[in-house]
C-alpha cells in the first residue's frame, strides 16, 4: 500500500474516532465507530494481515456494532441537551491539554535517532488461515487472539 493511502486511512480513523466522542446522537456516534473500525481493517490489510483485517470487519464492524445499535435503539436514547461549560473548567481543560502537548514535544525532542537503518525483516508466511491457526494453538501457546 502506498504511504498516501496509509495516511488517508489513518486520518479517516482519527476523524471518525473524534466524531465518536463529539457526537451527541448515540446512533451517529456508533456509526462513526463503524467507519473507524473499517479504517483499522484497511490498515491491517495494508500490513498484509488479511485474516485479521477481515475478522476486524466481520466481528467488530459487523456483529458488535449491530449489537450496539440494537441496544441503543432498544433503549430509545436521544441526543443530550446542550449544557453550558464554565470558564473555570474550560481553562482547566486547556491547561491540561497544553501541559500534555509540552510533555509530548519534550519527549520527542529528546529521542535519540538511530544512526543506521534497521535491516528488513524476513516476510513471514502468515498468508492463510491454517498457518495462523497452527501458530496460535500449537505447543501450548493458547493465548488469546486479541
Amino acid at each position: 500500500m502506498p504511504p498516501l493511502l496509509f495516511w488517508i486511512f489513518a486520518l479517516l480513523m482519527l476523524i471518525f474516532g473524534v466524531a465518536v466522542v463529539i457526537n451527541r446522537n448515540p446512533v451517529a456516534s456508533a456509526l462513526s465507530l463503524v467507519v473507524s473500525f473499517l479504517g483499522l481493517a484497511a490498515l491491517f490489510m495494508s500490513l498484509d494481515a488479511y485474516f485479521i483485517g477481515i475478522i476486524q470487519v466481520l466481528v467488530y464492524a459487523g456483529a458488535v456494532m449491530v449489537l450496539f445499535l440494537f441496544i441503543i435503539m432498544l433503549l430509545d436514547l436521544r441526543a443530550e441537551e446542550q449544557r453550558r461549560i464554565s470558564w473555570l473548567s474550560l481553562a482547566g481543560g486547556i491547561t491540561v491539554a497544553l501541559a500534555l502537548l509540552v510533555q509530548i514535544f519534550y519527549v520527542v525532542g529528546h529521542l535519540k535517532s538511530a544512526h543506521h537503518t534497521f535491516p528488513p525483516l524476513p516476510r513471514a508466511a502468515f498468508d492463510d488461515v491454517r498457518s495462523v491457526g497452527l501458530l496460535l494453538f500449537r505447543n501450548d501457546r493458547r493465548g488469546p487472539l486479541e
